[in-house]
């Protein structure tokens, strides 16, 4: 399985993304705002990681993102807000607002979609911004990571295809 984050807008209280799974659209993610990769306060930094399914203490079952540069512990696990996260991933199926915070709904759905794709595998994932508009590619898609600009999600804008 290939699962690739596309971050698609970054303000200073969240990140929000698409999570695709083989090539298909499969949740939201909301992660924190780029701080420098700084523990428990940044999203992680863009590029390839290996991810495997583990019990956490705190979340149950989690999907842990491997190798990320200077941080442990970094795991896909339900939240909505920038307030359920330090430095991890949450999945959602919806964009929304919870106590006047930006926010991912339905986490608890995606995660468990998510845990249910992985098959209890382990997979890799791309972590990445869009294209710009005029064509432009992303740091994964040519050479030497072309700048990107954030693209406005709007609240309700989709749906995953998996139901949730």
């Amino acid at each position: 399985m290939l699962a690739k984050i596309i971050r698609l807008e970054e303000s200073g209280e969240a990140t929000l993304g698409v999570l695709r799974v083989d090539g298909r659209l499969f949740c939201l993610t909301l992660e924190l705002p780029d701080r420098g990769n700084a523990p428990d306060v940044s999203r992680i930094p863009e590029g390839r990681y290996q991810c495997a399914p583990v019990d956490s203490p705190r979340f149950g079952r989690a999907v842990e993102v491997r190798d990320v540069p200077g941080r442990d512990h970094i795991l896909f696990h339900p939240g909505n807000t920038a307030a359920d996260t330090r430095g991890c991933i949450l999945p959602g199926t919806r964009p929304g607002r919870m106590d006047g915070r930006r926010a991912v709904l339905e986490s608890a759905a995606a995660m468990r979609a998510l845990l249910e794709a992985a098959g209890g595998r382990d997979f890799e994932l791309l972590v990445t911004r869009p294209a710009v508009s005029d064509g432009t590619p992303g740091p994964d898609e040519g050479e030497n990571g072309a700048a990107s600009r954030p693209i406005p999600l709007r609240d309700g804008a989709m749906r995953a295809e998996r139901g949730l």
